[in-house]
């Protein structure tokens, strides 16, 4: 096992690894999981990954779990980095990529944060898990938890898309309709959880769905022959995969499997004009975000008014010299179309949110044309059937 502690990601608290942990218990900010990466570094040869199985746990030194035996898998992870030629052209790009993680086993990323965190959670003594959700991570927390033998609570709005409903309830997990938006479904499940005996994972609540969410950055850097891509667009909602990611170039900085001066991607953060606190903030200069009261978008996984993780995400954005932008939703409809018509792709709305987005950023000169733009897929079209 190479995970060490835990340390706060706003203050200098540390933890052992030995407990169920969420926030921070003195400023109440995310908690991060630390590796001997030096350790990792002298027993791991990076060149010999590609003979190991094409799952997230082929990076399993660099993951919280102990024993990888004991991990609750569904073969998350390994998902395509897709080459673009229509859209690119169309768009004036010598180099456009699309990384479908559509192609998870639950239809959506949110799988390999779900395979981390209920993987620890089993392995630290939940019996009972419970979150709220948007959409996709309520799905796929109640397949990762009937595969762990652990109960499942999720609430979520009640105009959630009804795949994911569904998806949960054949799954086995109790699910909640709650009329509001997610923060209700969050407040509805803190109300309880403590009392009931149910351990909350909520985005960035707790310290390991992160952890999975980074493996997209390892297997982008492994698929692009361990280097990086000038500029990654990332649909934001609560913000895991973005901040996961970042962490994930500097483990791998330090690791050395990619050049120590490697530059950072430059991130791009993409939101729906109906819901878009962490455009808001970074437009603003704020070092924190304002939620919205009153958040619309079709694209229910960009539906978050208020992230945990707002402030590490700012500062993710401020330190790769990237961006933000927020998009209609008729913006971002059509650009999902787009998406199916050029490249066959049949992609959640949230992907569409980021062509809608590079094509502002090209207009505006933002985004050069001779460099490599990667964009996340983060869910399959089929789980948003209500938005077509």
């Amino acid at each position: 096992m190479h995970a060490t502690h835990l340390e706060c990601s706003e203050c200098d608290y540390r933890a052992a690894l030995d407990h169920l942990a969420t926030l921070c218990p003195e400023c109440h900010g995310p908690l991060v999981v630390r590796y001997d990466l030096a350790a990792v570094r002298a027993s791991v040869d990076r060149d010999a990954l590609s003979s190991r199985e094409a799952t997230m746990w082929r990076y399993r030194e660099v993951l919280p779990l102990p024993d990888p035996q004991g991990a609750v898998t569904l073969g998350e992870g390994g998902t395509p980095l897709l080459p673009t030629c229509r859209l690119a052209h169309e768009l004036g790009l010598e180099r456009l990529s699309i990384k479908d993680e559509g192609q998870n086993p639950t239809g959506s990323f949110k799988a390999r944060g779900m395979s981390a965190a209920v993987s620890m959670a089993k392995h630290l003594g939940a019996r009972a898990i419970a979150a709220p959700s948007a959409g996709n991570a309520g799905g796929a927390m109640a397949a990762y938890g009937a595969r762990a033998g652990l109960a499942v609570h999720v609430a979520m709005p009640q105009d959630v898309p009804i795949v994911n409903r569904i998806e949960a309830e054949v799954c086995g997990a109790e699910v909640t309709l709650i009329d509001g938006n997610i923060a209700d479904c969050g407040k509805w499940i803190a109300e309880r959880a403590e009392e009931r005996g149910w351990f909350q994972l909520s985005t960035l609540k707790e310290p390991y769905r992160v952890e999975g969410k980074k493996t997209m950055g390892y297997e982008l850097a492994e698929q692009l022959g361990w280097s990086l891509p000038d500029v990654i667009l990332y649909p934001t909602g609560g913000g895991t995969g973005l901040v996961g990611m970042a962490k994930a170039f500097d483990e791998l900085r330090e690791l050395g499997w990619i050049a120590p001066d490697a530059k950072q991607p430059r991130f791009v953060a993409v939101q729906a004009r109906g819901c878009a606190p962490i455009v808001n903030a970074f437009h603003a200069g704020d070092l924190k975000a304002t939620p919205i009261e009153k958040p619309f978008t079709c694209a229910s996984g960009l539906r978050v008014p208020g992230a945990v993780g707002d402030r590490w995400m700012l500062r993710v954005l401020r330190g790769s010299e990237g961006t933000a932008v927020a998009v209609s939703d008729d913006q971002l409809m059509e650009a999902t179309r787009r998406i199916g018509r050029t490249e066959g792709i049949f992609a959640a709305p949230e992907a569409g949110a980021l062509v809608a987005a590079l094509e502002t950023l090209i207009a505006d000169e933002w985004v050069q044309p001779d460099e490599h733009v990667v964009l996340f897929c983060t869910g399959a079209g089929m789980k948003y059937i209500e938005c077509f």
